[in-house]
């Protein structure tokens, strides 16, 4: 029953817990339930599709549901001859093909918003039949090769690896990515070496690109007249065009280097407070700060959630044996608690998704609570929390998130550590951001966006605007580094964000900055410009600032990826800065291997230019 406490002004707890609507929007956002619409065959495909390929209508919808699309022609070619088949076609008829995997992301790299149903464009499914690997060789030094087709997801890759012994350094912490769309994107975990850590072979702290050691994609054979399947090796020219394309290419196949897996513990504090973890350089001796973190483990992330004082911190460390207090962990995704929120918890977010978006505060608060409990066992903050907070997280809530066991202390082979995010997670956008920096200046970084982003909150709030009810998240990495990949002459992926500097051999190091909230919060679009546009600014000489491609950036107050400014000059200079091959090159190579576009959308047209 309703306390009569909570009648009076606020979110009472009957429009909390009971709100029909609210409920809706907690199972959009929550239950995995954003997919594409279901798929029906059309009784006149396009002409002349190629014969015995299946080819059905389906709508396009990526990760956050900001991304829609009409009906749009849909197949899942079989092998690779069949994605040629298809490329060929469309070359021939005038039409595009734009290669789809999990849509676990959130920029229009693959069709843009809103593409109609008579867009002369065919999606091709890589990832219900190309998905096969193998592992290609077998190193003496502790590493090895594995081939994998696109369309594998990289839980898929991981495990395969670990079964043989092998593993990656970092890793996305969601396991639903296709491998082709992770290279495209350049995705990349959290890692640089600890102070003193020598990286065993085959193990890098850039993206996943920088393993790349061979690709096999299409391209466009002027001898042959025709688009031809062609294996490109880490050490030819156009390698490094290839390995973070943006979906500019189609790949159907690459050979990665792993090396000899490592067994890691992460441990979880949530007892810092921001103003220590994100302290200014020169803090008294005996201030946590991350960067101290980062120098002994070398691998962290940092959950700050809204409108909260303490950050969840994540640490992870390279531990052969388990350690006496750890948990000994067998499988990924160990943080049941933020995959599926209780029901009370999931109900709060569909109401800000129904317009109660002022409860902000209370829902980081909750957030926060949730994660505390769940991996200490500590309910002394629930207990002393306001009414609202205890009505949400109530005694079968806290039963239900103590009765998996502790989790702040986990032990285990790197993957079961390094992928924690399953599709059923809190559905919400992100921008996102790589400054690259050097590492002395870390925390010179982090302090300066905490200090920003502390104070653009305040200020919104005071004008009763609440854009975040999300989290800050942030991860640090190394750059690219092409002697990983284990190729004798190999270079670093023109596009990805972390290729270094040539200019600044002393700048080693990238901060990731990613801001998350639900979709359609009021005010989003212009709190992210206000974000980006700080980033942007910052001093030049300490700090490089490259989009994160998969993530939202070039906002203006109503939209991200629509700022002409940042689109067409701001994101090619900072691919360009300090010279060097880079973002002139790559688009000048992936024109070359595509001349007629097939391989390319408008969106890409406008951006790599």
């Amino acid at each position: 029953m309703d306390s009569p406490s909570n009648q009076g002004g606020g979110l009472s707890r009957r429009r909390l817990l009971a709100s029909s609507a609210a409920a809706g929007g907690a199972v959009w956002l929550l239950r995995g339930l954003v997919r594409p619409g279901s798929a029906y065959a059309a009784s006149a495909p396009p002409p002349g599709f190629p014969a015995g390929i299946y080819v059905y209508q389906r709508a396009y919808e990526n990760w956050a549901g900001e991304i829609r699309t009409d009906q749009l022609w849909t197949c899942a070619p079989r092998n690779p001859q069949e994605v040629l088949d298809v490329v060929n076609w469309a070359y021939s008829v005038g039409w595009t093909v734009r290669a789809q995997g999990r849509r676990h992301g959130w920029s229009p790299l693959t069709v843009a918003d809103g593409t109609p149903a008579a867009a002369r464009v065919v999606l091709l499914d890589t990832t219900a039949h190309l998905t096969a690997m193998s592992l290609e060789q077998q190193a003496a030094d502790g590493s090895a090769r594995v081939r994998v087709q696109a369309g594998a997801s990289l839980e898929t890759l991981l495990a395969f690896a670990g079964a043989g012994g092998y593993g990656v350094a970092s890793a996305p912490a969601p396991g639903d990515l296709s491998v082709g769309g992770a290279l495209a994107i350049g995705a990349h975990g959290t890692a640089i070496p600890a102070v003193g850590e020598r990286p065993s072979s085959g193990h890098g702290y850039g993206s996943l690109s920088n393993l790349v050691t061979e690709l096999t994609v299409v391209v466009w054979d002027d001898d042959a007249g025709r688009y031809v399947l062609r294996t490109v090796g880490r050490a030819e020219p156009d390698c490094d065009a290839l390995l973070t394309h943006l979906g500019r290419s189609l790949v159907t196949e690459a050979v990665l280097r792993v090396g000899t897996d490592h067994n890691l513990r992460c441990q979880s504090f949530l007892n810092i407070p921001a103003t220590e973890l994100f302290a200014a350089p020169g803090a008294p001796a005996g201030t946590r700060t991350l960067a101290d973190f980062v120098d002994r483990t070398g691998r962290v992330e940092a959950i700050w959630f809204a409108f909260t004082d303490c950050p969840w911190l994540k640490v992870w460390s390279v531990a052969p044996k388990r350690p006496l207090t750890a948990r000994m962990v067998d499988e990924p995704y160990n943080y049941p608690f933020s995959d599926s929120l209780p029901e009370p918890v999931a109900r709060l977010a569909g109401d800000l998704v129904s317009g109660a978006w002022a409860s902000a505060p209370l829902f980081g608060q909750v957030q926060y609570l949730l994660a505390k409990v769940a991996l200490t066992g500590d309910i002394t903050d629930v207990l002393l929390s306001g009414t609202l907070v205890r009505d949400v997280l109530t005694g079968d809530v806290l039963t239900h998130l103590l009765a998996g066991g502790l989790r702040s202390d986990l032990w285990g082979a790197s993957r079961n550590l390094l992928q924690y995010v399953r599709p059923t997670t809190l559905r919400e956008t992100a921008n996102g951001y790589a400054v690259l920096t050097r590492r002395t200046d870390l925390q010179w970084v982090v302090s300066q966006f905490a200090s920003f982003y502390r104070t653009l909150l305040t200020q919104y709030a005071a004008r009763g605007e609440y854009p975040v009810n999300g989290q800050v998240e942030i991860r640090v990495t190394g750059l690219e580094d092409p002697f990983v990949c284990g190729v004798p002459g190999a270079r670093s992926p023109l596009l990805s964000a972390l290729r270094p500097r040539p200019d600044r051999p002393d700048a080693d190091t990238a901060v990731w900055i990613d801001v998350l909230s639900l979709p359609t919060t009021p005010a989003l679009n212009r709190f992210y410009r206000d974000i980006e546009q700080f980033l942007l600014a910052l001093d030049g000489d300490r700090a490089t600032v490259r989009v994160e491609w998969s993530k939202g950036w070039a906002y203006s107050d109503t939209a991200a990826w629509s700022d002409p400014n940042v689109l067409t000059r701001a994101i090619p200079a900072s691919q360009r800065a300090g010279g060097g091959p880079g973002w002139d090159e790559a688009v000048t190579l992936l024109d070359q291997l595509d001349p007629h576009r097939v391989l390319s959308s408008p969106f890409l047209d406008a951006l790599l230019r």
